[in-house]
């Protein structure tokens, strides 16, 4: 990790009145981070890269952290507009480069697995095209619940909106999910 420039950096007094080094909240929090980041971005994210930019991001921010929040929520919401601000580069640059995207797959390497990694890879790439076509409001309750497993209650606090918004967004996300997927087989 690129984190080893920063790792003596000191996050401002918690509430507790204890200072938390980076170092600490990169330890207690980086596996969290790396799994939203992987569950929010999908398959084809340079998960490292994100990670270190949501710790970059914390670093710089960390006196705008004033406690009102968990500090697992505060970097979720940080790895949230990572990953949404990476996905949304990516697509303007997959429209740009649209034209010549036959050629450079050509040019990747084939994969040596087996067949049920390849359908398996191949279903979970379907997936998450499916989810990049939902709106952030659907998308991000949809992976939080479904595939991190989180309770409501953890989505809401995570996701800043109340527990009743956060089951009206999982059953209309869910049936858009279900119609895209639909439509494309």
């Amino acid at each position: 990790m690129r984190l080893h420039i920063v790792k003596s950096m000191l996050l401002p007094e918690r509430a507790s009145g204890r200072r938390e080094s980076l170092d600490g909240l990169y330890e207690q929090h980086a596996s969290d981070v790396k799994r939203w980041a992987r569950r929010l971005a999908g398959p084809r994210a340079d998960l490292e890269d994100l990670v270190h930019d949501v710790f970059v991001i914390a670093l710089r921010r960390r006196f705008s952290y004033r406690g009102e929040a968990s500090v697992k929520t505060w970097l979720f919401r940080i790895t949230h507009h990572v990953v949404r601000n990476r996905m949304r580069r990516g697509f303007i640059r997959r429209l740009l480069f649209s034209r010549h995207q036959d050629a450079l797959v050509s040019l990747a390497p084939t994969p040596s697995t087996p067949q049920e990694e390849i359908e398996r890879r191949e279903r979970h790439v379907r997936l998450y095209r499916a989810l990049d076509q939902l709106s952030d409001s659907y998308r991000t309750p949809l992976i939080l619940y479904e595939i991190e497993g989180l309770s409501g209650a953890e989505v809401a606090e995570l996701s800043g909106i109340s527990l009743a918004t956060v089951w009206v967004r999982l059953y209309r996300g869910r049936a858009k999910l279900l119609d895209l997927l639909n439509k494309e087989e």
